[in-house]
């Protein structure tokens, strides 16, 4: 017996837009936050659009390697840590500040995040199971063998029917 094929979600532009307007909303209500450090590089889009949102304008990143062949996580790189000053808001361990992030896998590169700033609150637009604990907010749960395909990864092309006997 052959494996299940990969299930695919893929995302335009304005449904992103939608969720992280959605995201926004839900967020609104567990701040004040006095800053957002965005994941890099997929928490990027969803932080200009939560940040705009909720009005605010501190910004960083923390920059982390994890998918080096857009197929499988391996090793996790830290290219770029959190800023000394964004450490050193609130009482120090990330109180008041957001963690975003366009998903959570399987929860490894937030568990690494969340060791720099263990107050913080973590949100993702989408979640599988695995990562799931490890997020405080999120949209859209998807399934674990679920593989999203994000507007900023994507062009225009054909896509083949889930019966492939159908087409034409």
């Amino acid at each position: 017996m052959s494996a299940p094929a990969e299930k695919a979600f893929p995302v335009s532009w304005d449904q992103f837009h939608r969720d992280a307007r959605a995201l926004a909303w839900r967020l609104a209500s567990a701040g004040p936050f006095e800053a957002i450090v965005c994941i890099t590089r997929g928490g990027l889009v969803p932080a200009a659009i939560v940040a705009r949102e909720l009005g605010i304008r501190l910004i960083e990143t923390v920059c982390i390697a994890s998918y080096h062949d857009y197929d499988a996580q391996g090793a996790l790189t830290v290219l770029k840590d959190v800023a000394p000053g964004i450490r050193a808001l609130g009482d120090g361990t990330g109180r008041g500040v957001l963690v975003l992030d366009d998903l959570t896998d399987t929860g490894k590169t937030a568990q690494v995040v969340r060791e720099m700033l263990p107050n913080a609150h973590f949100a993702t637009v989408y979640a599988k199971p695995a990562g799931r604990p490890l997020i405080d907010t999120f949209v859209t749960e998807v399934s674990q063998d679920t593989w999203i395909y994000f507007p900023w990864d994507m062009g225009l092309a054909y896509q083949a029917p889930l019966n492939p006997g159908t087409a034409g």
